[in-house]
């Protein structure tokens, strides 16, 4: 087959790899329909993060089931399926409390980016569609399988309400499929923070009734004047930076809550600070699978959409130019098809 490997910072190449196969029996192999290039994977391109050595790419993946070991039931060959970037058996004690990217046996994928991909924990963590989809629904199933279902997790973290006023820090996908959560969540004021006119126009379109354009203090500030002087009820950080992080939770109220999911670099928080500041913090990596057959209902009945983030659709071989892309701030998201 062949995928994407990663060998320096700005080192991206298609290359040819070996097959993968069933290691365990509750291993899967699917055959890739769609996938993609997430924000995070710009940290170790743009070197933030180390490269130790030649690595695959991609957390980001649905496709069709190829073949499945002895152990999994709950999706079969010819099957089209979705599932998470972090991989779960949905048994364990940390699944059942709802929060499966903490699994006693999770594993990250890190090799999407390729014709076919070996699925560990495929029993608790694959979801099959009740059909094949059309192919115009592609795109918006796998934004589930991270950035909408991120998105999602930034909301819930964040406690959104009916009625209430929430913020999102971060205008990229993940920032803007937290606005659809918002949305979905019932926010009655969603104020997306964006310097950039086209993610401007999605946040608008996908449900944002104000934007901020200013960052740090000067952001902070434009957000209390829209909320009475208090701050919002909920903030959704998804960045992952110290500047990010401060001003999501500066721009919260006295008892609002911060959802971080942004995967933090270089970010401390201020105990102290927190503390007199009244103001609830919780994140981590997004207990996709626990929003999985929701998400995927709702985009496949048309109520969501978050396939949209895609602004650049490139063929599998092209990886590298969709990293660029990405990088240059020339896309939102880059859509690879095998």
């Amino acid at each position: 087959m062949r995928g994407a490997m990663i060998y320096a910072p700005g080192d991206i190449r298609f290359e040819s790899l070996e097959d993968p196969k069933l290691l365990h029996p509750s291993d899967a192999i699917i055959r890739t329909a769609v996938t993609c290039v997430c924000g995070s994977d710009l940290w170790p391109y743009r070197g933030a993060e180390p490269i130790d050595d030649p690595h695959p790419m991609g957390h980001e993946y649905v496709g069709f089931v190829e073949e499945v070991g002895s152990e999994v039931t709950s999706v079969k060959p010819g099957q089209f399926v979705v599932g998470s970037f972090a991989t779960s058996d949905n048994t364990c004690a940390n699944c059942r409390n709802g929060f499966q990217s903490n699994c006693l046996h999770r594993e990250f994928m890190s090799t999407c980016q390729a014709d076919y991909v070996r699925i560990p924990n495929a029993q608790g963590t694959l979801v099959a569609t009740e059909e094949v989809p059309g192919e115009e629904f592609w795109p918006g199933l796998l934004a589930v399988s991270d950035v909408m279902g991120t998105g999602w997790w930034a909301a819930d973290a964040a406690e959104v309400r009916p009625g209430s006023t929430a913020v999102v820090v971060g205008d990229g996908a993940v920032g803007l499929c937290a606005v659809i959560a918002a949305k979905e969540m019932g926010a009655e004021r969603i104020i997306a923070m964006s310097r950039h006119e086209s993610r401007q126009k999605l946040a608008r379109e996908f449900g944002a009734t104000d934007i901020v354009t200013e960052r740090g203090d000067a952001g902070v500030e434009e957000v209390k004047e829209l909320t009475g002087g208090i701050g919002a009820d909920s903030v959704l950080e998804c960045v992952g930076t110290a500047q990010s992080m401060s001003q999501a939770l500066h721009s919260a109220r006295p008892g609002g809550n911060v959802g971080f999911v942004g995967v933090p670099h270089e970010v401390a928080v201020d105990g102290q600070e927190l503390f007199f500041s009244h103001v609830g913090l919780r994140g981590g990596p997004a207990p996709v699978r626990r929003y999985l057959p929701d998400l995927v209902n709702r985009v496949m009945e048309g109520r969501i959409d978050p396939g949209k983030v895609f602004d650049l659709t490139l063929p599998l071989d092209q990886v590298a130019e969709g990293y660029r892309a990405m990088d240059e701030r020339r896309a939102i998201k880059t859509l690879l098809k095998p």
